[in-house]
Parts: structure tokens; sequence; C-alpha cells
């Protein structure tokens, strides 16, 4: 169970990503985005890390997006707190998924024990 939300929770992840890529109309980005997914399957401890910067660039991203699309919708005199709330959970879904790559069962899929975590 734990080996399936390991390799599940930063699929997710990068999935939502690509897709949040691809709507904005940055295909290449969606492409790698997605093309990040085959590397939950890489058990060597680079795949490890690559996955665990490119998840927490990815939170950043959704972050600055919760920003932007908040202060635009603020400037319209608009309502913008459901949007920071599932834009929020999204970023803790993805700053959680890092964290799984570094966890102990992460370090056991991986085949690394230096990466860090609990």
């Amino acid at each position: 169970m734990a080996r399936l939300a390991l390799l599940l929770v930063p699929g997710l992840a990068l999935l939502l990503l690509a897709a949040h890529f691809f709507r904005a109309g940055l295909v290449p980005f969606a492409g790698l985005g997605a093309a990040l997914v085959v590397l939950l399957f890489v058990r060597a401890p680079w795949a490890a890390r690559v996955l665990q910067v490119a998840l927490a660039v990815a939170t950043l991203e959704w972050l600055r997006t919760a920003w932007v699309f908040a202060a635009a919708r603020a400037a319209a005199d608009q309502p913008f707190a459901r949007l920071l709330v599932i834009i929020g959970t999204v970023a803790a879904l993805t700053a959680l998924a890092a964290w799984t790559i570094g966890s102990r069962t992460g370090r056991r899929h991986f085949h690394n024990h230096h990466l860090g975590g609990p």
C-alpha cells in the first residue's frame, strides 16, 4: 500500500502540473511534466532526486499561480478564497509528493538510503 501511494501521489501531482501547463499553452512544459511520470519507475537514486527537485519547483509554480490568479480576481473585485483553497490544496499535494519520494518507502523504492526524509 505504501509503494502504491509512493507512485500514485507524485504521479497525480505531475499529471496535474502537465494539465496546468497545457491549459496555459505551454505544451513543451506539459510534455515534460507528463514525461517525468516515467521516472517513478526508474529505481535509481538520480531519478528520485530529479523527481524531488521537479516536485519542489512544481510546488513553487502552484504558489505563484495562486498568487497571480488571486491578485487578478481581487483587482476585478471578484471572490478568490475558493481559488486559493483549491490551488493551495494542489500545492500541498505536490509538496507531499516531493516528501513521499524522500520517505523511507521512497528510499527503498529508489535504492537510495542517503535521500533526506524520515
